[in-house]
């Protein structure tokens, strides 16, 4: 039973970044598949792919929201997940979790087996 932590959020003026970090315990977080999945405020149903990164780390897709602007990456002694998340807009505030499954990714939400409480981001303008 793996589990997630996330932490980060906060508050940023548009243009600005932020760094979320998500903590896995429970498990061998090396076999895990990782990704990042946003809900905006008043679409508390929708979980928005963000990006996710393999297994390995050699492997990362980003959703095209995000693409160019926010950045995934894994460090395995600390068995966490960050997303480096820059030149932020008001249109990417919402909850960010962080989420697993065994072995590869997938932009699904549904596909996975593990998330965390999740960390609220508000970008204003």
């Amino acid at each position: 039973q793996l589990h997630l932590g996330e932490s980060g959020g906060g508050l940023v003026q548009r243009g600005g970044s932020l760094k979320l970090s998500c903590v896995v315990s429970g498990g061998a977080f090396a076999d895990y598949a990782m990704a990042w999945f946003r809900q905006a405020p008043g679409k508390e149903r929708e979980r928005e792919f963000v990006a996710s990164i393999n297994f390995s780390g050699n492997g990362k897709h980003y959703g095209d929201a995000v693409k160019g602007r926010f950045t995934i990456s894994r460090h395995e002694v600390l068995n966490t997940v960050y997303l480096q998340m820059d030149r932020q807009q008001p249109e990417d505030t919402g909850r960010y979790y962080c989420e697993s499954r065994y072995d590869y990714e997938d932009e699904n939400a549904d596909a996975y087996d593990y998330w965390g409480q999740g960390t609220q981001v508000t970008v204003s303008s």
